[in-house]
C-alpha cells in the first residue's frame, strides 16, 4: 500500500519530535515547537501520539516561583520503545563481548557460555516437557516453552510410517530467534541448543536449518523409533555436523533396528 505525502511528511515530522528528546532530554511542548521551528499545536498532535503508542512519557515540570493559574507544564520523554525506533547495538556488543571470552579464555569458555545460556532457557520449563515419554510429546511440550521465551516455535509431524505403530518423528521449527546475529559468528550456541534439545526429548536428533545460517526456520528432527520408542543415537549424533553448529538436510541418524525412513520434503523446514 502506497503512504501518500501527508503521511510520509507526518511520519518525519514525528520522527524529528522523538529524535530531539532522544538528544536533549525531557522537554516541553513549547521548547520542541521552537527547536523545530512548527506550531505547538502540531508539535502537541505529535506528542500525544507518541504518548499513545507508549513512546513517550510525560511527568510535571518543575515548579520555579509562585504557581500560577492553569495547568502546570509537562515535559515529554522517551520510553525504552521510543528510544527502540532508532535502533539498539545490543547484537554488535553481544557480539563484541563473546569474541573477548575467546581471545582471553578460549573457546571452551565460548562453549561453556553457550550451554549455560540455553540451560538458562530451558531450565524452568524441563518438568512440563520431560512429563511424557514420547519424544514426539515432549517436542510439542518443548515448542510451547520456545515460544514463551519468545522463539514463536511449532512443531509438525513428517514421514510415512512403515507399519501400523510406527511413527517417524517431527519437526521442531523455530520461526523466530533472537540472537541468530551473535550464533552466525558463534556456532557453539546452535551447538549446545542442539544438544540440550537431544537430552531433554530422550533421542537424538538433527539440526536440519537455521535461522543463523540464512535459512528461514532453525529446524530439528526429531526421529522416533517403532511404537514411539526413541531411536538409540550413533555416537556423537546429538551433536550438528561441521564446524557452523547446523547439519545439512540429511537422513535420520541409524536406529538400532534398522534406518529410519527419509523425510519426504527433503528436510526442509516445515
Amino acid at each position: 500500500m502506497q503512504v501518500s505525502p501527508v503521511s510520509a511528511a507526518e511520519g518525519r515530522t514525528r520522527h524529528e519530535v522523538a529524535r530531539l528528546l532522544l538528544e536533549q532530554g525531557p522537554m516541553t511542548a513549547v521548547v520542541v515547537a521552537e527547536q523545530l521551528g512548527i506550531s505547538p499545536t502540531a508539535v502537541r498532535r505529535h506528542l500525544d501520539a507518541l504518548v499513545a503508542d507508549g513512546e513517550a512519557e510525560t511527568r510535571d515540570a518543575p515548579r520555579r516561583g509562585p504557581r500560577g493559574r492553569g495547568r502546570p507544564a509537562k515535559f515529554f520523554l522517551l520510553t525504552e520503545p521510543g528510544r527502540a525506533r532508532f535502533g539498539h547495538a545490543y547484537d554488535d556488543l553481544a557480539v563484541s563481548a563473546i569474541r573477548f571470552l575467546a581471545e582471553h579464555a578460549g573457546p571452551e569458555a565460548v562453549r561453556a557460555f553457550a550451554e549455560s545460556r540455553v540451560d538458562a532457557l530451558v531450565g524452568p520449563h524441563r518438568s512440563a516437557i520431560t512429563g511424557s515419554s514420547d519424544p514426539v510429546e515432549r517436542a510439542e511440550a518443548l515448542a510451547t516453552a520456545l515460544t514463551r521465551e519468545g522463539y514463536a516455535a511449532s512443531t509438525r509431524q513428517v514421514g510415512v510410517p512403515a507399519g501400523p505403530g510406527q511413527n517417524v518423528g517431527a519437526q521442531l521449527c523455530q520461526h523466530h530467534c533472537p540472537v541468530a546475529h551473535v550464533a552466525a559468528e558463534f556456532p557453539q550456541l546452535c551447538e549446545a541448543e542442539t544438544e540440550a534439545f537431544a537430552r531433554l526429548l530422550g533421542t537424538h536428533v538433527q539440526r536440519l536449518a537455521t535461522i543463523a545460517r540464512g535459512d528461514n526456520a532453525c529446524t530439528t528432527h526429531v526421529p522416533v523409533g517403532t511404537s514411539g520408542t526413541p531411536a538409540l543415537p550413533e555416537p556423537d549424533s546429538t551433536r550438528p555436523s561441521g564446524a557452523t553448529g547446523t547439519a545439512a538436510a540429511t537422513q535420520p541418524a541409524r536406529a538400532s533396528q534398522g534406518r529410519t525412513a527419509r523425510i519426504p520434503n527433503g528436510g526442509k523446514p516445515a
